[in-house]
């Protein structure tokens, strides 16, 4: 059954919770349909709005998943039915333990040197029969062409279902974009600080916090210098912008 969308800003968001999203990758994975994932929050949807291509990435993917809860309580609004939130560093768990028999290959590609590694010997901890590949932590610069045939080597050798990407939006959602008919990997899936929540390198907001959409003051407190732009910004800027859309004052098309 296929999941409803529902328009923010132009970007078709999938109206759906963390089941769902869990199942519709299995389901692709069981079919090696290849296709992108990705976790819409407030700052990739506002940064589409300067960047159409980026836009059209999202409107692209096979899941553009609610994952800020701005999204889900619009969502609610607009579509109604059970949706909750597909929170990157959740949906990894979830993705893991439906695969912790080895039934999926995964691919590690993201971070800071040395947290993709350390989040592979945290989820090996927790899920000691999956099949982790990688990691490759790509270089803090445009990629060479160099860097190009290693991280394409890697991932030819590894073959996974499931390539995990942890670059940070809007970063990951280009480099899905791409990479995904080049290199040898079935879905692609951009978690970004989910490699750090779960390596331990970064603190994580408590769950009260995410549940009421407070995540971002979490987030902005611990990382105020890196973080500000984003949240005191982006975010009055993504409410005025949705307010005129549920008002019917400006249009935003899907591209």
């Amino acid at each position: 059954m296929p999941i409803p969308t529902f328009n923010v800003l132009g970007v078709a968001v999938h109206a759906m919770n963390l089941p769902v999203a869990t199942a519709a990758i299995m389901d692709a994975v069981k079919a090696r349909r290849k296709g992108c994932v990705c976790l819409a929050a407030v700052h990739g949807i506002s940064e589409a709005q300067r960047d159409p291509d980026l836009k059209r990435i999202y409107n692209r993917a096979m899941l553009t998943a609610t994952d800020g809860m701005p999204l889900v309580w619009l969502a609610k609004w607009r579509v109604g039915g059970d949706i909750g939130r597909v929170y990157g560093p959740d949906l990894m768990l979830e993705v893991f333990r439906a695969t912790q028999n080895g039934e999926a290959a995964h691919f590690l590609c993201g971070g800071a040197e040395g947290v993709a590694e350390l989040l592979r010997q945290k989820l090996l901890g927790r899920f000691p029969r999956a099949r982790i590949a990688g990691p490759w932590c790509p270089p803090f610069r445009e990629l060479t062409d160099d860097d190009e045939r290693r991280l394409a080597a890697a991932v030819r050798a590894a073959r996974p279902d499931i390539m995990w990407v942890g670059l940070g939006a809007p970063k990951q959602e280009r480099f899905m974009a791409r990479h995904l008919e080049t290199l040898d990997a079935t879905l692609m899936i951009g978690v970004g600080a989910a490699f750090d929540f779960h390596a331990g390198t970064l603190r994580q907001a408590p769950r009260w916090m995410r549940r009421c959409g407070l995540e971002w003051f979490f987030r902005l407190c611990v990382e105020p210098r890196r973080l500000w732009r984003r949240y005191l910004v982006y975010n009055p800027l993504f409410v005025l912008r949705a307010g005129c859309q549920l008002l019917g004052l400006k249009k935003y098309p899907v591209l």
